[in-house]
């Protein structure tokens, strides 16, 4: 049991580990280059209940022609206040512009985003919010999509606007997105979702039910989008994959959540990677269980056999450690649990006690996603023994897993939880010497994710300025940069 936690270490943490690179939700296709939306002019244009170029005389169609594409020119130069006045004009002459192109609207949404940033009067920032949802309920009257609209309405809501919507709404808007498109969400609606799925299901608003479909709704969109993908959309869904599933990994630690199929498909690959292994064929094999998968299945039935023939242990005699140890190679985890802080009580002296509080921190981590329960304890073993580095190494680790909870797994929230990671690491190499090697490490791999100088010149902050870095971790540290 001892010795799981090391060896997985690399395989657990980089899945979480913080890339250096933009959100890809802003990087990428933004949401108004919509890959169902047709452009192209050689078609009939489909019949829109809104007035369209078609529908106005000449000089008003030159008149809106023109507008189109002015305000399309003056907004690639950021003119903000010319672009909108000639939006504007086509936006009232034509909304349906010529029945097939569609983007003027998120164009829109867009310009009256910027004025919403620059304004300081609250009435007025609340009035460019409310235009901007009823220009895409302009949208939709003029050519339906009411999912697509749910989901455009509700990305701005999460990223821009969430002080106008609770967190309730936005998830009920994403949702209805999902109920409707299915496997075949768009992918901008994915790692928001996600990420509004998951802390719903912590705070415990959500049923394992309803949770249940939406994760697997998750999954399989991101299966679809991958494999249907063209152009710029691949890279937009590859980032999404590399965010959704790590974020959808946090609900591995709620009992009876994902069934066998999620943990076979997970695990028993990585069993086929590392046969011999007796910490992945345990691993596996708990998982696996923890899936209720049948006794008859194939795949649990090969990790079992390398189990019993490789990694068998003699039980030891029945006590608080063995129930512990038995629950947990079940994926019983909180049971496991339960069993050994039975342990800690039993104790008796504080070195004992420490011990099984550090293992017991470590299931937090790892098994049930509970990361701030996961430093409480932490924290509470490293004060009943001096000079004790490793529950410093595993905080760091909770710290650079957080990635994804904190930010988009990419950019500048994701990478600021590097800095606290790596004073964790500092702090246990500094009390004790055992672990340096370790925390170096550790120290020496996080220190490329840290941000780039001119990601903080952007921002306004200098190295060794201090920061407070917020969400689950709430620690303040000192700036620094990877270049």
């Amino acid at each position: 049991m001892k010795g799981v936690f090391p060896v997985l270490f690399a395989f657990l943490i980089g899945a979480c580990t913080p890339k250096a690179t933009n959100d890809p939700l802003t990087s990428l296709p933004t949401v108004t280059d919509n890959p169902t939306q047709d452009t192209t002019t050689d078609k009939q244009a489909p019949l829109s209940p809104c007035r369209g170029l078609a529908d106005l005389s000449g000089a008003d169609r030159e008149k809106a022609e023109t507008a189109f594409v002015l305000y399309k020119d003056f907004l690639k130069t950021s003119s903000f206040e010319v672009a909108l006045q000639h939006w504007k004009v086509a936006y009232a002459l034509a909304p349906a512009s010529n029945g097939k192109v569609k983007y003027h609207f998120e164009d829109g949404a867009s310009i009256y985003r910027h004025f919403y940033q620059q304004a300081s009067d609250v009435e007025l920032k609340r009035r460019y919010v409310d235009t901007i949802m009823s220009i895409y309920d302009k949208k939709k009257e003029c050519f339906g999509d009411e999912a697509y609209i749910n989901g455009i309405k509700a990305f701005d809501y999460y990223y821009y606007y969430p002080e106008y919507l609770s967190k309730d709404s936005i998830f009920r808007l994403f949702a209805s997105h999902m109920d409707v498109k299915g496997n075949q969400a768009d992918y901008f609606v994915i790692n928001p979702f996600t990420r509004l799925l998951v802390d719903l299901m912590q705070e415990g608003k959500l049923d394992s039910k309803t949770g249940q479909l939406y994760a697997s709704r998750i999954l399989n969109s991101i299966v679809n989008g991958k494999s249907t993908c063209k152009g710029k959309l691949c890279e937009a869904w590859a980032q999404v994959e590399d965010y959704a599933p790590a974020v959808l990994e946090n609900l591995e630690g709620i009992d009876g959540f994902y069934g066998c199929d999620y943990y076979k498909n997970k695990y028993f690959s990585l069993f086929r990677q590392f046969p011999d292994s007796c910490e992945i064929i345990n691993l596996a094999f708990a998982r696996m269980t923890r899936g209720a998968c049948l006794a008859t299945d194939p795949a649990f039935l090969e990790v079992k056999k390398a189990k019993d023939e490789k990694c068998y242990v003699a039980p030891p005699p029945l006590s608080c450690a063995a129930l512990g140890n038995d629950e947990y190679g079940k994926g019983n985890y909180s049971r496991a649990v339960d069993a050994y802080m039975q342990c800690v009580e039993n104790a008796s002296d504080n070195e004992q006690k420490a011990k099984f509080l550090l293992l017991i921190a470590k299931i937090y981590y790892r098994d049930l996603k509970n990361y701030p329960r996961a430093r409480k304890i932490a924290l509470d073993a490293a004060k009943l023994k001096s000079g004790w580095g490793e529950p410093y190494l595993l905080i760091g680790n909770l710290y650079a897993s957080s990635g994804p909870l904190c930010g988009t797994g990419r950019g500048w929230e994701s990478q600021v939880v590097t800095w606290t990671a790596i004073d964790m690491w500092s702090k246990a190499r500094n009390i004790d010497p055992k672990v340096a090697g370790e925390a170096n490490s550790l120290i020496g791999r996080y220190k490329q994710y840290m941000p780039k100088k001119e990601d903080i010149f952007f921002r306004n902050i200098q190295a060794g300025d201090q920061y407070f870095v917020p969400c689950w971790i709430q620690e303040n540290t000192t700036v620094r940069t990877s270049d």
